[in-house]
């Protein structure tokens, strides 16, 4: 069990980072019961409007409806389980790309084309089922679990942990998606401290005030607060001196600069397998394609160094002679409480 006591703790044991077994039970246990990044406001803003995407295992379609409400549904075909939609588009109603059998954007079933003579089909009941979906920040999230907690109580004091800032209007600028061999709980480790800027990432260390670099943890949530050298470098909030890196469990980062913000989403591709998908938000994407560009080329020569290490560890964690590792108190506290939050959902035992 991993103790809850940070001085006293030790890390996940390492088949929890390439065991098939383990992340079939993180598809259902964290990924099926916790709010999930989807997509933006701006793929569903008008009636029709919908878009696609995958929570755990699930394909999920998200639609804004003709009377303006926006739901999310199983992408999944009452019949025989082809998909309603793909990608991302405009359409008056949902039809399968199998059979040809169409729903209306409520997820009522309309047609059912040559099904006439069919005994005791209940027509009237059948439709797509609904999960949980709410906005925040012009982002959407969808969450599997009927009976979990509300966006707005699960994001809790983030509301007002975030810099004051107008996020109306921002705009998808730019996507990057990585591809790395390590499981995606390595990727988040990595993320979730500092303690390994010194030695690899050279050029941030630079930048920043290292010794007095700190995270703080919330409920369901953490932020490293990360002090500036220069800040013309990088650029923070309102004149503040230092960076602030949010992390939402399980496997959001979000970042907040003057003129835009940033998201980095870890998905699981397999046990040894992730995928880092970032996406960057301007309020004028042409208008600020230098500060892009920038960003952009910056957060690149971080993402390559943290590649190379977390190729690296996921390989150590497969060593007989490794199992778990203990935390450095002052820099680890982060990855502490985000291996807490995740025994609790996993509702495990893990002994050191």
């Amino acid at each position: 069990m991993i103790d809850p006591r940070l001085e006293y703790a030790s890390t996940l044991p390492s088949r929890f980072y390439f065991d098939s077994a383990v992340l079939a039970d993180e598809q259902r246990f964290v990924f099926g019961r916790t709010w999930q990044l989807a997509g933006n406001a701006a793929q569903v803003r008008e009636g029709g409007q919908y878009f696609t995407c995958v929570i755990g295992e699930e394909p999920v379609l998200v639609v804004r409806g003709s009377d303006g409400e926006l739901r999310a549904m199983s992408n999944v075909c009452r019949h025989r389980a082809g998909p309603i939609a793909s990608g991302e588009g405009k359409r008056p109603v949902l039809q399968c790309g199998y059979h040809g059998w169409t729903y209306a954007l409520d997820g009522r079933l309309r047609t059912t084309p040559e099904f006439e003579g069919v005994a005791g089909f209940d027509k009237e009941n059948c439709r797509l089922p609904q999960f949980q979906v709410g906005v925040w920040n012009e982002l959407v999230f969808v969450n599997l679990d009927p009976r979990a907690e509300s966006l707005n109580d699960f994001l809790g004091e983030l509301l007002g942990d975030m810099p004051a800032h107008d996020y109306s209007g921002f705009r998808l600028a730019k996507r990057k998606t990585w591809e790395l061999d390590c499981n995606w709980k390595v990727y988040v480790d990595n993320y979730l401290e500092g303690y390994h800027i010194p030695i690899v990432h050279p050029g941030l260390f630079r930048e920043l005030d290292y010794p007095n670099y700190r995270t703080e943890t919330k409920r369901s949530y953490s932020i490293q607060f990360a002090p500036t050298r220069r800040p013309d470098r990088i650029r923070t909030v309102d004149g503040d001196d230092q960076v602030r890196y949010f992390w939402i469990f399980p496997n959001l980062m979000l970042n907040v600069y003057p003129d835009n913000f940033s998201t980095n989403l870890i998905l699981p591709l397999g046990p040894g397998r992730t995928a880092t998908v970032f996406d960057w938000y301007f309020q004028d994407p042409e208008a600020s394609r230098r500060e892009l560009d920038d960003t952009v080329a910056f957060s690149d020569e971080i993402q390559l160094e943290d590649i190379d290490i977390c190729e690296s560890v996921q390989r150590g964690l497969r060593s007989s002679t490794y199992d778990t590792g203990r935390f450095s108190p002052q820099r680890e506290n982060g990855v502490h409480h985000f291996h807490c939050l995740y025994q609790e959902l996993m509702g495990l035992r893990i002994s050191a």
